[in-house]
């Protein structure tokens, strides 16, 4: 039934139903699932009872001309004062100076809008003559395209439901809905379109959130499972002794995170299904460390291992680490877009003939030439920088080697569940010992001069330090103090004094290393940069950060530059320079200066910009749901994931009670019809 075509709907025409095909609605099932965004409902309260930035309906007299105000010939602000309770209140129009014939000194009006409680103002977006009645229905308002009317769409639906909610079959199993208090399905379709109140509409809600986040959990689960039992055959017996005793040769102790973690890698190698794991951890927990064990497991194992990384500076950081962990007799080597000719050619014939054990490199590592005699093990370092084809390109070098994706931005719990629920998460929720906290400070551009001589202080005490700017050149756009300047500004303040450095993006890979390794070795002592240096530099003598429209980044990539300094035995400083204009600016500043967890960072990042920003996940397969939300309903998240797994570990879809759920699996989900058989 509800596969039909809503050209059986009545009052359908061909026109109406172009309009509705462009909404993506072409089947009665769609338009019962075609859900309102917003709601209006003019219910008055007193204004001691009104909640701050929510929107309000209140009525009162106009009690003088409103006033406009014209910023150019297509902007105005119409500004009408309204007596409501006794108190004088605000209503403010933008954009609409016609409407000033349209309010009355003396006649009554009921507006609705955003409440500014501190400005005692209302921003309206909907207002008429005279007091509305508060048992108002409350009446949905759909996103809607084109010319079609939001009471016809009221109208189709109202009659779709009429005539097809009885055929709407229930799938969850009767104990999800009595232990979370749902409504039926047919009743959360009928509320969620029409509802009787708010209280309705809340429970409407909550049971599609959990639903949508079920079936997306089911689907990860389904997807995790095939994965795992598709691919056998790759079980590396590692010599357990020779990696303990590496371990112990280490110049520092494994914290317990960093063990832990390492246990579930190495379980993960032995295992016969091809391990997909992600490892995270925050600036300086270890992650490169663990990476190094693990690929001197699979090499013990007689295998060969790939370490991916998105700069060349980084892997000729790695390098330098490898060759400074691993026993002497591991053949290493580097093969990055810088390396060309005979010394290229040389390294892929020896991958190809097995002559090296571990390779570290960019994407050169991805060219359609270059081939693994036996690649049992992968590493992808800062794993979002790398497209998925990259990324799947490197697991076919290999065609059953296990896979370890390892980032420094921290992935809050509700990315993580969702965007990586096909994967095992390790995470690295511990810093080494004695490692001293960055202190964090916001100044205002004004304090310039006392900040370059704080860092000229330090800078004479023998230390080192960045400043960071968001862009290379100038921007009529964008009122940015500009690398390039910076740099010339501060080499004429500081010439005879300091060498400052510059570093961006647009130099060669030739003239970057030449850059890093001068300021690596002490002859640069402030390097001016652009982000270029967010991920992986290491210079242990750097204790000053210094971030210029500090305001201009987000949360996550404050922390990854902030993670450049405090990697040494000195104290370490990053200094924010922002003159934030909104309230979003001024709490990621206030933020940064309170907590250096980069997990509690994460998750305030998610709620200052929203999944679509944060760690590029619009790219990372978070689908975008009807009506669930990753950051407001994560504890719904959760309970559908603990579900999803029982229901696929335990395989539940053979229980009576779970048979109406397995009917609708095999139905969305046909790729797993073998798994669910």
């Amino acid at each position: 039934m509800l596969e039909k075509s809503i050209q059986d709907v009545k009052g359908i025409g061909p026109k109406m139903y172009e309009k509705l095909a462009e909404m993506g609605i072409t089947t009665l099932e769609d338009l019962l699932y075609y859900f309102p965004n917003r709601y209006d409902h003019y219910e008055q309260k007193p204004l001691h009872d009104l909640i701050h930035e929510e929107k309000v309906t209140i009525a009162g007299q106009v009690i003088q001309e409103p006033v406009v105000q014209y910023y150019n010939r297509k902007r105005s602000r119409l500004t009408v004062s309204i007596r409501v309770d006794g108190a004088v209140v605000k209503g403010v129009l933008f954009n609409r100076a016609y409407a000033k014939n349209h309010f009355t000194p003396g006649e009554v009006v009921t507006v609705s809008g955003k409440w500014d409680q501190h400005r005692l103002q209302v921003t309206i977006d909907q207002y008429q003559k005279g007091t509305v009645e508060n048992n108002s229905p409350i009446t949905p308002i759909y996103p809607l395209k084109g010319d079609i009317k939001n009471n016809q769409v009221i109208k189709i639906i109202s009659q779709t439901i009429d005539e097809t909610l009885n055929t709407v079959e229930e799938f969850l199993p009767e104990q999800f809905i009595e232990n979370y208090r749902l409504p039926t399905r047919r009743d959360a379709i009928k509320q969620i379109h029409f509802p009787d109140n708010f209280t309705s509409l809340k429970h409407a809600k909550r049971r599609f959130v959990y639903e949508e986040l079920l079936i997306f959990q089911l689907k990860m689960q389904l997807f995790r499972k095939k994965t795992k039992e598709a691919t056998t055959g790759n079980a590396q017996k590692y010599d357990k002794e020779k990696v303990n005793h590496l371990i112990k040769q280490l110049p520092f102790t494994l914290t317990n995170a960093q063990i832990k973690s390492l246990k579930e890698i190495l379980r993960d190698l032995e295992s016969p299904h091809r391990m997909n794991r992600l490892l995270q951890g925050d600036v300086g927990s270890g992650k490169t460390a663990v990476a190094i064990v693990s690929l001197f497991a699979s090499v013990t194992a007689g295998k060969q291992a790939a370490f991916m990384v998105p700069t060349e500076i980084l892997a000729e950081q790695h390098e330098h680490s490898l060759q400074s962990i691993l026993p002497a007799n591991i053949r290493i080597a580097r093969l990055t877009g810088s390396v060309k000719g005979k010394k290229r050619k040389e390294i892929i014939q020896k991958l190809a003939d097995g002559e090296i054990d571990v390779i570290i490199g960019t994407h050169a590592l991805i060219q359609d030439d270059v081939y693994f005699a036996n690649l049992g093990y992968v590493i992808i370092d800062e794993q979002h920088r790398f497209g998925v084809n990259q990324r799947n390109t490197l697991k076919e070098k290999g065609i059953l080697a296990d896979i370890l994706f390892m980032t420094a931005t921290p992935i809050p719990r509700t990315l993580s569940i969702t965007a990586f629920g096909d994967m095992d998460v390790s995470k690295i929720d511990e810093m080494p010992k004695g490692r001293k906290t960055v202190e964090t400070y916001w100044v205002k551009h004004n304090m310039l001069n006392r900040i370059l001589s704080f860092i000229y202080k330090e800078l004479k005490n023998g230390s080192q330090a960045y400043v960071v700017c968001p862009l290379i050149e100038e921007s009529d756009k964008l009122d940015i103090q500009n690398a390039i300047d910076l740099f010339m500004q501060l080499q004429e303040a500081l010439r005879g004094k300091v060498r400052v450095g510059l570093m961006h993006g647009r130099l060669s890979n030739e003239e970057k290393e030449q850059v890093m390794a001068d300021f690596t070795s002490n002859q640069i002592q402030l390097l001016v940069s652009t982000t270029v240096v967010e991920v992986g530099v290491n210079v242990p003598n750097a204790t000053i950060m210094m971030i210029q429209d500090a305001d201009r980044f987000g949360l996550s990539q404050l922390h990854q530059l902030r993670g450049r300094v405090g990697r040494g035995e000195k104290q370490s400083y990053c200094i924010l320079v922002a003159d934030p204009k909104g309230d979003t600016g001024k709490e990621r500043m206030r933020i940064m200066t309170e907590t250096t967890d980069g997990f509690i960072l994460a998750e305030k990042d998610l709620e200052l910009r929203g999944p679509g920003d944060v760690f590029g996940v619009k790219q990372s397969g978070v689908p975008e749901f009807k009506v669930a939300d990753l950051v407001h309903d994560y504890r719904a998240l959760e309970t559908a994931r603990n579900d999803a797994m029982d229901i696929v570990m335990n395989k539940r879809w053979k229980e009576p009670e779970f048979s109406r759920l397995f009917q609708f699996l095999k139905k969305e989900f046909s790729m797993f019809d073998d798994l669910l058989n």
